[in-house]
């Protein structure tokens, strides 16, 4: 059996990628284009403290409800998956967490006609009241690529009058930091290691961010639903990046959950081997080349 550091893994895979993800939790560790390197970061098991365990955020890919707050968020999910074997892939379901009495669950489902991952992400309220809270589907990636998040370029009412686009700036975030790029169609990253971190979120409608890295481009996608409350001012797509990884991170909207529902995310993983896609402008292209 293949091993996490330690911890037992199981691997996913087709003709066109692998994955690999932990046999006791909700985690994919790692991921890559068939014969290519591992595109997801290696934080090994150092752990956090919490009153509930030690939290590992360990790297790759993982389900959390936002908003964000401690000890809620980083309640550990070390231990309890139950894992079923689905068709193309597997469901991996998780006990409810202590005191939030909150279970995730996540389908993991590969295409076999080309390198693409379809995740449905679940949190189910198994608590006694209503909770409000948002699916949040974060991605860490290693450095040494760039970060790619289109903005919004159409005008918010018929005259354009009104504000089309914002950006939600975290209290460590610096103005001056030197790893993003802003322009009016995109902000790019350079995932270099660089510390305060860097945060920012915003509203994507175009329900899409990348990040080029090694000459791979891993495109996220995800349901963009301009008519329904965001956390974190209004945001479905974050990034974090500090001196040891960059995360990617889509959000559904905030909804008030009552006891024993369920609510779902979607993410859609597609992986190319070039950046000659039609959803990249040629200008874009070469920025992103020129600093990779």
């Amino acid at each position: 059996m293949t091993d996490f550091h330690g911890e037992p893994t199981r691997i996913l895979e087709n003709d066109f990628v692998r994955l690999e993800y932990l046999a006791n939790s909700a985690r994919i560790v790692r991921f890559a284009l068939k014969g290519r390197d591992n595109l997801f970061a290696d934080l090994g098991l150092t752990p956090i403290k919490t009153p509930y365990g030690d939290f590992y955020f360990r790297g790759g890919h993982r389900l959390w409800h936002s908003p964000e707050a401690m000890p809620r968020t980083y309640i550990p999910d070390n231990e309890g998956a139950a894992v079923a074997e689905t068709s193309n892939g597997v469901r991996i379901e998780m006990p409810a967490e202590p005191w939030t009495n909150i279970a995730k669950a996540i389908d993991i489902q590969l295409n076999p006609e080309r390198p693409q991952v379809i995740l449905r992400h679940e949190l189910r309220n198994d608590g006694a009241w209503a909770v409000r809270f948002s699916p949040w589907a974060l991605t860490m990636f290693r450095l040494g690529g760039v970060a790619i998040f289109p903005q919004p370029q159409r005008n918010a009412d018929e005259e354009g009058l009104l504000p089309n686009r914002q950006l939600s700036l975290w209290p460590y975030t610096q103005i001056g930091d030197a790893r993003p790029t802003l322009r009016d169609d995109f902000v790019l990253v350079h995932a270099r290691p660089g510390l305060p971190p860097l945060k920012f979120g915003y509203f994507n409608p175009d329900g899409w961010m990348a990040y080029w890295l090694g000459g791979v481009l891993f495109v996220k996608r995800f349901d963009a639903q301009p008519d329904m409350q965001y956390p974190d001012h209004g945001c479905n797509a974050e990034s974090y990046c500090n001196d040891r990884f960059i995360e990617l991170e889509s959000l559904g909207p905030l909804q008030s959950v009552s006891a024993g529902q369920t609510i779902t995310h979607t993410e859609i993983w597609e992986v190319f081997e070039d950046l000659e896609v039609p959803f990249l402008p040629a200008e874009i292209r070469e920025l992103v080349r020129s600093i990779s």
